[in-house]
């Protein structure tokens, strides 16, 4: 089994929680070591994995210099929640737990009341009340009652299901545009005496998916997230702390790789349904499978695919700590079995989804380094044109609360 994420360490769900703590919000922990601030912006860009800002960083130089300016015991890097995608991890980064507590355990999964598979992102089902699904509060809700807290990010996640579920508390702030984004962003900051900001940036990662992480569509974004933060340094409260990270990373999966495994008969034998991501699938078995069933199936797996999968239980994934601590109604909405990619494969099941889902180029989900580990970048705002100050300083003094 892959190691897990270092939840309660060094994990996406301890960003918001030592951010809310540098602040001085009670009940809190500053896991990350940030420095104590009045004012923190966190800049979350969907699909920025380690890798790929290592790999890239020529076409980000506002960023790379923040690198070079060091940033003390702030960690430069973190685990991505399990599975790797959005959902998961942008629940973990809203709440501060693991899945096994929030429930979002991966892009769609079953839901056992209903006995079908729901969607945890953009299309979910009208059977699904978010908060009772996720019904743990949030950071900003805890947060709320001792400074500002707000959103920005575009208009059409004001109100959605993922909000509502895991990011919910505070302020929405929209902007189509991102320089409409960074200029809500400052203003809100200045008329605050005290504040905890998210700002999401999505480009990046529906960039990757269409075109792929190594084209020059990526890249592209990848400038634009740089000139992003770029002006958030600039017009942000001198001093305020500047926390960059993703969700997830990406690798690109060739289209010769990119499999429907349901046209196999042996690798969906007695399986009920299936959900999950391309790189992460969920198998749930009839009922009455047993053991017996579970054990043929891993085997198909097996014998089909070799050392490019990993394939295990349920079981063994709560065991391993895949998931963290399993709060008891989210056990049954983990697969029987899971099966996780580890080289460059995708899996569908196109019973299910549409035929286009087969040409998303950029892909993650899986417990790869490419997929699982995400930068974390930390500095203090200017308040003026000009290059980042060095964290470091700052962050050595950061008090552990």
């Amino acid at each position: 089994m892959p190691a897990s994420p270092a939840y309660g360490e060094r994990s996406i769900a301890e960003v918001l929680s030592s951010a809310a703590a540098s602040l001085g919000v009670p009940g809190f922990q500053n896991r990350l070591n940030l420095p104590s601030a009045k004012h923190v912006c966190v800049v979350l860009a969907d699909g920025l994995g380690r890798q790929l800002l290592k790999q890239k960083i020529a076409h980000t130089p506002f960023l790379r210099s923040v690198l070079q300016a060091g940033q003390g015991a702030v960690p430069v890097w973190l685990d991505a929640a399990f599975p790797s995608t959005t959902a998961a991890s942008l629940a973990s980064f809203g709440t501060g737990l693991a899945a096994g507590q929030h429930g979002m355990v991966g892009y769609d999964v079953l839901d056992p009341d209903q006995d079908r598979v729901v969607n945890m992102l953009g299309n979910w089902d009208d059977g699904v009340d978010p908060q009772l699904w996720q019904p743990l509060p949030t950071v900003f809700e805890r947060a709320a009652g001792h400074v500002d807290v707000s959103t920005v990010a575009l208009p059409r996640f004001s109100d959605s299901a993922m909000t509502q579920a895991a990011l919910r508390g505070g302020r929405f702030l929209a902007g189509t545009t991102s320089h409409a984004r960074t200029a809500a962003a400052a203003e809100a900051m200045a008329g605050a005496d005290s504040s905890l900001m998210y700002f999401y940036v999505h480009e990046l990662d529906k960039a990757g998916h269409r075109y792929g992480c190594q084209s020059p569509q990526w890249e592209h974004q990848l400038e634009e997230l740089d000139a992003t933060v770029r002006r958030l340094n600039a017009t942000l409260p001198a001093g305020t702390t500047v926390l960059v990270t993703g969700d997830h990373g990406m690798l690109d999966v060739p289209e010769s790789q990119r499999i429907d495994y349901s046209a196999e008969p042996d690798l969906i034998a007695g399986v009920r349904h299936t959900a999950g991501e391309p790189r992460m699938v969920h198998l749930y078995l009839e009922d009455g499978a047993g053991d017996a069933g579970r054990l043929r199936l891993l085997e198909a797996w097996q014998a089909r695919f070799g050392d490019r999968i990993w394939a295990f239980t349920r079981e063994e994934a709560v065991a391993a700590g895949l998931f963290g601590e399993v709060r008891g109604p989210v056990g049954p909405r983990i697969g029987d079995i899971m099966i996780a990619a580890r080289d460059a494969l995708a899996f569908y099941d196109t019973r299910r989804v549409q035929a286009r889902a087969l040409e998303v180029v950029g892909q993650h989900g899986s417990l790869t380094k490419a997929e699982r580990e995400i930068p974390l970048l930390c500095f203090a705002a200017e308040g003026k044109p000009g290059g980042p100050k060095a964290a470091g300083k700052a962050a050595n003094k950061a008090p552990r609360r």
